[in-house]
């Protein structure tokens, strides 16, 4: 039963207990990750990322395996992808549309091209935004949801030259889709990692919230243990969003998005030098590399954001989730 201070037009739809959204984290949201999740009331979108289609069906078929016997929580499992990479292939998304998702999340990308054939599935469309400029394009694919990503986000988002943050960002998609599209409804995301920040995000205007660095700090997360003890040994100010990361990891992110996570030794030597890096980077990836291999989180990255110094504990997802709904009842009551 949801809560009535957290009955939302988001967990009505969705026949969620709590207003939760699981983020689709490339690598690290797997199958036991969205199965608990989905467990625990929530939608659950395993983390499709770049579109690995042997990554993909294995973790979905984990989700759909673990929840074989529950079918309410079975009704929670979609999935999530970088749309610019599956202009470049688009062979997972098809494939997990075979599944019958709930809902398909488009990240970082004109989901336009994609909105007939996820509609056609019977999956609703929830689309990722940075800007308001962005909402138009969302609401012309037809999505079912739109996501508000604030830069306190960690992972992928937009630059600090195109963010926003989430406390100003959320209200006034919010008041636009109230105008325009009073259909759709709207998550919060970047920064939210506990009840004060779910009940912050219903006060101005999300009908719920897309979690994901708290979850990915917990037992079922595919993140590295390494990075996880970092993240609960870290606080606020010690995140940062660059290009670093993904230089070091060869991906090749279009403009204007860039990477957060933890402001380690090998960031803060290479934050300053970023055109020696992109012209000569065969060294530092290298050093990356080895970092990578050793486990050694003073060279590899722990992808995680802002919200990291609410971070202190690596729980399960579901005692994760049921602090966080329990926290967010008792401020809105």
């Amino acid at each position: 039963m949801t809560h009535p201070a957290l009955q939302t037009r988001f967990t009505q739809r969705f026949q969620l207990t709590t207003p939760i959204a699981l983020a689709p984290m490339a690598l690290a949201t797997g199958g036991a990750l969205a199965a608990a999740c989905a467990q625990a009331g929530a939608l659950a979108l395993v983390g499709g990322g770049y579109g690995d289609l042997a990554w993909t069906q294995r973790e979905h078929a984990l989700a759909t395996d673990l929840l074989k016997n529950d079918a309410a929580s079975h009704a929670r499992l979609g999935c999530g992808f970088i749309t610019w990479k599956l202009d470049e292939n688009a062979a997972a998304l098809d494939w997990v549309l075979t599944q019958k998702p709930c809902a398909i999340m488009l990240s970082f990308g004109d989901p336009r091209p994609y909105a007939q054939r996820v509609k056609a599935a019977g999956a609703q469309l929830i689309c990722q935004v940075q800007r308001l400029d962005q909402v138009p394009q969302a609401i012309e694919a037809g999505a079912s949801v739109i996501v508000a990503q604030g830069g306190e986000a960690g992972g992928h988002g937009a630059n600090a030259l195109e963010g926003r943050s989430t406390f100003t960002l959320v209200p006034e998609i919010a008041d636009h889709l109230a105008a325009h599209a009073p259909n759709t409804l709207l998550l919060a995301a970047g920064g939210v990692a506990d009840g004060r920040g779910l009940a912050a995000a219903m006060m101005l205007g999300a009908d719920g919230v897309l979690i994901g660095s708290r979850l990915w700090a917990t037992q079922e997360s595919l993140a590295a243990t390494g990075a996880k003890t970092q993240a609960t040994q870290t606080h606020g100010d010690g995140t940062a969003r660059s290009e670093v990361f993904d230089i070091l990891r060869r991906k090749n992110w279009p403009v204007p998005y860039d990477f957060r996570a933890i402001r380690n030794d090998l960031h803060r030597q290479l934050e300053s030098k970023l055109a020696d890096l992109k012209t000569h980077p065969d060294a530092a990836r290298a050093d990356y590399d080895a970092g990578v291999q050793a486990g050694d989180f003073t060279r590899a990255h722990a992808t995680v954001g802002e919200c990291v110094g609410l971070i202190a504990d690596i729980p399960t997802a579901r005692e994760m989730m049921e602090r966080i709904t329990e926290q967010a009842q008792r401020l809105l009551a």
